[in-house]
């Protein structure tokens, strides 16, 4: 049976064409949108463009989503694999980066298509870890008692039906070794109707420890239905944090982050990274520079208490975590 979730996912706007016309825009951003979005698809729930301002070509939500001509430029610096994903898989779909974690990529479906994505060149045909209904990803996970947390990912692993996520998810609970069960999602932001009944009460049942991962960028995002899913979500035992990505023209004031950070509290979520933009093949006009993010991080400071500020991070391939930025008057880090 389709669930309500399930069926405003079907419904999202994936026409340029139509997305414009809703919002009002000038009938001008018509063709470059239709270009970009032949390499990378148009896809958004209406929920989330409900939540956008009419005729604002800058509306910070609307930025994220709409293709622009500017993906189209091939930008030096800027690559189709920006983090090192293929050179850390170990099997279709299983990406093993750090110790103690490893990462499944449950599926390429997203509810969202968000322009910056650093994986929107990712291979998902040849790459999902539910290829052979998860044997060869369970057998690498049994075989690394290392192994303490598993990182669902995709794509947007609750973009997946609960059976399948329930039946993965009982079988990563009888591997002894993993104790905590991290899901790294935008779905409950853009389309809130997924934190429904069927999802809570597996979660509920989980015996693993419960991290959800939400990706906010700006408070205008956060409306009731979302804070009501994440209300849901603590009821059912989850933590729930928050990963940003610093882009430029949606989030890059000391106002607007202080501003989301803000919300995401009235909303129960702790803001726990700011990411510098994974510099992928066709989002570098999204790029804000290192020095003007650090004195962000100074003015952030000096507008929040310490737990309200993410820490400003990049991902760097091969490193053995995030790679923390410092503030201007702190040594930067050694180059290697």
């Amino acid at each position: 049976m389709t669930v309500q979730w399930q069926t405003e996912l079907a419904d999202a706007v994936c026409d340029p064409a139509e997305l414009i016309r809703m919002l009002e825009l000038e009938p001008g951003l018509l063709e470059p949108a239709r270009a970009a979005a032949r390499l990378f698809p148009l896809r958004v729930p209406r929920a989330f463009v409900a939540r956008m301002h009419k005729g604002d070509p800058a509306d910070p939500l609307l930025r994220q989503i709409l293709p622009l001509g500017m993906e189209l430029v091939d930008t030096p610096g800027f690559s189709t694999d920006p983090v090192g994903d293929l050179a850390s898989r170990q099997r279709p779909g299983v990406l093993h980066k750090y110790l103690g974690r490893v990462l499944l990529i449950a599926t390429g479906t997203c509810g969202v298509h968000c322009r910056y994505c650093f994986r929107r060149h990712f291979p998902y045909a040849d790459e999902s870890a539910r290829a052979d209904g998860w044997r060869e990803a369970l057998d690498y996970l049994r075989g690394d008692t290392s192994v303490r947390e598993v990182i669902l990912s995709g794509g947007d692993p609750l973009s997946l039906n609960d059976r399948l996520l329930a039946e993965l998810v009982s079988a990563l609970q009888r591997i002894p070794h993993i104790y905590r069960l991290r899901i790294h999602t935008r779905q409950p932001v853009v389309l809130p109707s997924r934190v429904d009944a069927s999802l809570l009460a597996w979660l509920a049942a989980c015996r693993l420890q419960k991290v959800v991962v939400l990706h906010v960028n700006h408070a205008h995002e956060l409306d009731a239905a979302v804070r009501t899913a994440c209300a849901n979500f603590r009821q059912a035992g989850v933590m729930l944090l928050n990963q940003s990505v610093l882009l430029r023209g949606v989030n890059d004031s000391a106002e607007t982050l202080a501003g989301l950070s803000e919300a995401l509290c009235a909303a129960g979520v702790i803001p726990y990274y700011l990411h510098m933009l994974d510099r992928v093949q066709g989002a570098a006009h999204f790029d804000v520079p290192e020095s003007r993010a650090r004195t962000l991080m100074v003015e952030l400071r000096a507008r929040l208490p310490g737990y309200l500020v993410p820490r400003l991070v990049r991902e760097v391939p091969g490193a053995s975590g995030k790679v923390p930025l410092p503030d201007p008057l702190e040594p930067a880090p050694a180059e290697a």
